[in-house]
């Protein structure tokens, strides 16, 4: 069965929403992300990431200034094998995206695809920091 290990949230102050998720949750933060930071629990990884300004094709919710639940992402045991069930149900692969080299050497990378009702899911096989 797959997991979910990596919720994201877009917000104009990824630094506030941030400090509030470990203040509030004691979370803790553990890399830095494109826009933003990555915090976790040990299980989950959340990714806090800023608003974009403009609509860039990114998201799901590519909404100038959006707040909230931007996309989810899933461990599989078979990254090839699920991708075919996604497109078979109908969701459109976005592509891969090389999320780089974490302290000991672990690559991370996912595989995003937009799915029903227009959200993106990613899924790895490797993880998320902090997962």
């Amino acid at each position: 069965m797959a997991k979910i290990k990596h919720i994201a949230i877009r917000t104009p102050d990824p630094e506030k929403t941030a400090a509030f998720y470990k203040k509030v949750f004691d979370m803790e933060e553990v890399g830095k992300a494109r826009s933003g930071v990555y915090l976790s629990d040990g299980y989950i990884n959340l990714a806090i990431l800023k608003s974009s300004d403009q609509s860039n094709g990114d998201s799901a919710r590519d909404v100038p200034g959006y707040a909230g639940i931007d996309h989810l992402g899933f461990v599989v045991d078979d990254v090839e094998a699920t991708s075919k069930v996604l497109e078979s149900e109908g969701a459109t692969a976005m592509g891969l995206l090389d999320l780089g080299n974490a302290p000991g050497g672990h690559s991370y990378y996912e595989v995003k695809f937009r799915g029903p009702d227009d959200q993106v899911i990613d899924i790895t096989a490797a993880g998320w920091i902090g997962t």
